[in-house]
């Protein structure tokens, strides 16, 4: 008995690092420009505003607001990536990867707050993981608004 649950918690948390190299390499991901700031003032969206919060002001975390709005950004840029300038209306296995990590750091938030330890880098993780939808997003609506034109498709020859 106590041989299967050395090995179910063993299991458990080389998953759990796997699932965070595995995200880490996605996030690592940098995009041509910060779609997310043009994404984030279009839909009202205020993770930029929490991790700028968090990054120069040492205010203390008001958590019940940063839990609601985070949540709330999550919710929507999922349907956007779902729904927004996506032919295929599927999530591509990363971001459901992407979504999968952004819950269970949700969960860890809720409990680093039950135990008393610090939220600020869990919140600064589900953060980076909404910039990187929104980036995401972007450049989908980027792509499909000017299309893959370049100025030599254009150019006139005499």
């Amino acid at each position: 008995m106590f041989a299967a649950s050395v090995i179910l918690i063993v299991s458990a948390a080389l998953f759990l690092f796997y699932l965070q190299a595995t995200c880490q390499k996605i996030l690592a991901h940098k995009f041509d420009q910060a779609y997310y700031l043009t994404i984030a003032d279009a839909n009202r969206l205020e993770f930029p505003f929490v991790r700028k919060a968090l990054e120069e002001f040492r205010a203390p975390v008001d958590y019940p607001w940063v839990c609601m709005t985070l949540k709330c950004d999550y919710l929507a840029l999922t349907y956007l990536l779902k729904n927004a300038a996506n032919a295929k209306h599927t999530y591509t296995r990363e971001e459901r990867l992407l979504m999968l990590y952004f819950r269970a750091i949700f969960f860890a938030l809720f409990t680093a707050r039950l135990l008393k330890l610090a939220e600020k880098p869990a919140i600064l993780k589900l953060t980076e993981i909404l910039q990187h939808f929104a980036d995401i997003v972007g450049e989908r609506v980027n792509q499909v608004r000017f299309g893959d034109l370049s100025a030599s498709d254009y150019l006139i020859t005499l």
